[in-house]
């Protein structure tokens, strides 16, 4: 059995939108083709793939409920991953929100990942740690800093859409990612402070 969409070429979301009032048609290229970046920009800013997988999903249906809503005209209007990183952004801040509030819970099991058997061992292990190390680099970086680093670099979204998401003037936003990428090389260079 293949996944939804395996096998097919991406079409266009915003066309579908306009010619089609079938929200789940719409919803199942959308979900095609934003997938991928909004559960590696999730993984960033989680740090844990448990987490970016759930926030990835609730993201999904935060935004399947929200287009049932609208009408194909607003459908076709959106610009489809500026929007789901919108909601992305928004559910990460609610849960690191609601996160300072608890403490953290006792682990359940060691930390370690079970590779996929069909990757080789060694490939596998590298991309873990190289992962593991981008993500600790990441959560050194004030939450503001990693926000607009990872909707620049990761969501590959432009500045004035980051400016958005964020709630913060282009300027301002271009002064996070360049911070945040400056204190990232810090880091990487030992030159930590």
């Amino acid at each position: 059995m293949q996944p939804i969409g395996a096998g097919r070429g991406y079409k266009d979301v915003e066309a579908i939108a306009e010619t089609t009032d079938d929200v789940d048609c719409w919803f199942v290229e959308l979900y095609d083709q934003h997938r991928g970046p909004v559960f590696s920009a999730a993984l960033r800013l989680c740090g844990r793939w448990a987490d970016a997988e759930d926030l990835t999903a609730e993201t999904f249906v935060k935004a399947y409920r929200a287009a049932g809503d609208y009408p194909p005209e607003r459908r076709a209007r959106l610009r489809p991953r500026a929007w789901l990183m919108t909601i992305l952004w928004n559910l990460w801040r609610n849960r690191a929100r609601t996160a300072a509030r608890k403490p953290p819970p006792e682990p359940l099991t060691d930390g370690v990942d079970v590779a996929d058997p069909r990757q080789d061992v060694a490939g596998a292990a590298e991309r873990n740690e190289t992962s593991g190390q981008l993500a600790e680099l990441l959560g050194r970086l004030t939450d503001i800093q990693r926000e607009a680093v990872v909707l620049r670099h990761v969501a590959d979204l432009s500045i004035s859409e980051v400016a958005a998401i964020l709630g913060v003037p282009e300027g301002t936003a271009k002064s996070h990612v360049s911070r945040g990428l400056r204190r990232l090389r810090e880091l990487t260079q030992g030159g930590v402070r």
